[in-house]
C-alpha cells in the first residue's frame, strides 16, 4: 500500500527573489496542455486533407487562443451549473472566483464547442472540419490536468482493496482509507489511450465528422468507465442507479458521438 507523496503544491515561489508571484504545479500542467495542443494541432494541419483546405500555423494559433477562452469560460460555467447550482444562486458573486477552484470537463467541452463555432464562422469553414481536426489533439491536454489532479492530492479515488498494489492512502481526504489513484487511470485511459486511438484514427482521410464523433463516444465510455473508481463529490454523492454526476454527463456524450460518427458515415463524401 502506497501514501500520496503531498507535494508541494506550488512548483516555483518567487517571491524568495523579491517577486510576488507563485507559480502551481496545476498551473504548469495548464499550460503544458496548451503547448501540447499547439504542437499537435500543427501537426495534424500540415496532413493533406487539411492542408489542401488552406490550413495555416496561424489558423492554429488563433483556434488555441478561442479555445483557451473556451476553457476557462465554460469550465467554470460548467461547475456553477451542473454540480453548484444552489449555492451559486445563493451566492452568485462567488462564480467568479475562480481562484478557489472548481471547473467541469463537461462544461469545459461545451465551452470549447461554442468557441469553435465562433472560430469555424469568422473564417468561413465547417464547423467539422475544424472539431476532426482538433479532436486528435485535446486529450494529451486531458492527461496533464490529470497529472495536475493527482500532485494536488484531489480528486481521488474510491476505497480499494488494501492489497492492491498500487492502494493509496491521500492524506488530503483526511482519512487513511486506501484509494483508488483515480486520477492516473484517468490520465492513462481518457488520456494517453484516447489519444493513440484518435490519432492513429485519423492519420488516414476521414469522412467529415467521423474523427469528432469518434472523440465524443471514447471520452465518455472511457471517463465512464473511470468513474466506477473516482470518489463522488461529497456534496453530489452517488445519484439514480447507482451512478456518479460524471457519468450521467458521459451518457448524453457517448450518444451524440456515436450518432454524428454514424451520420458521418452514412452522408455522401
Amino acid at each position: 500500500m502506497l501514501v500520496h507523496p503531498q507535494f508541494d503544491p506550488i512548483a516555483l515561489d518567487l517571491s524568495r527573489f523579491g517577486v510576488p508571484v507563485s507559480i502551481h504545479w496545476y498551473g504548469l500542467t495548464y499550460l503544458a496542455a496548451f503547448a501540447l495542443f499547439l504542437w499537435l494541432a500543427n501537426l495534424k494541419a500540415r496532413q493533406p486533407q487539411f492542408a489542401n483546405a488552406g490550413w495555416t500555423r496561424r489558423d492554429v494559433e488563433d483556434m488555441l487562443f478561442y479555445g483557451v477562452l473556451g476553457v476557462v469560460i465554460g469550465g467554470r460555467l460548467g461547475y456553477v451549473l451542473f454540480y453548484k447550482p444552489g449555492y451559486y444562486a445563493a451566492h452568485p458573486l462567488e462564480a467568479f472566483a475562480v481562484w478557489k477552484g472548481g471547473m467541469a470537463f463537461h462544461g469545459g467541452l461545451l465551452g470549447v464547442i461554442a468557441a469553435l463555432a465562433l472560430f469555424a464562422r469568422t473564417r468561413g469553414r465547417p464547423f467539422l472540419q475544424v472539431s476532426d481536426l482538433v479532436a486528435p489533439c485535446v486529450p494529451t491536454g486531458l492527461a496533464a490536468g490529470r497529472l495536475g489532479n493527482f500532485i494536488n492530492g484531489e480528486l481521488w479515488g474510491r476505497a480499494a482493496d488494501p492489497s492492491l498494489p498500487w492502494a493509496m492512502v491521500f492524506p488530503q481526504s483526511g482519512t487513511a482509507v486506501p484509494r483508488h489513484p483515480s486520477q492516473l487511470y484517468q490520465f492513462a485511459l481518457e488520456g494517453m489511450l484516447l489519444f493513440v486511438v484518435l490519432w492513429l484514427y485519423s492519420r488516414r482521410p476521414r469522412r467529415t465528422g467521423q474523427v469528432s464523433g469518434a472523440f465524443l463516444a471514447g471520452y465518455g465510455l472511457l471517463r465512464f468507465v473511470a468513474e466506477y473508481f473516482r470518489e463522488p463529490d461529497a456534496f453530489l454523492g452517488l445519484q439514480a442507479l447507482g451512478l456518479s454526476r460524471g457519468q450521467w454527463l458521459c451518457v448524453p456524450m457517448m450518444a451524440i458521438g456515436a450518432a454524428l460518427w454514424w451520420w458521418s458515415t452514412r452522408r455522401k463524401a
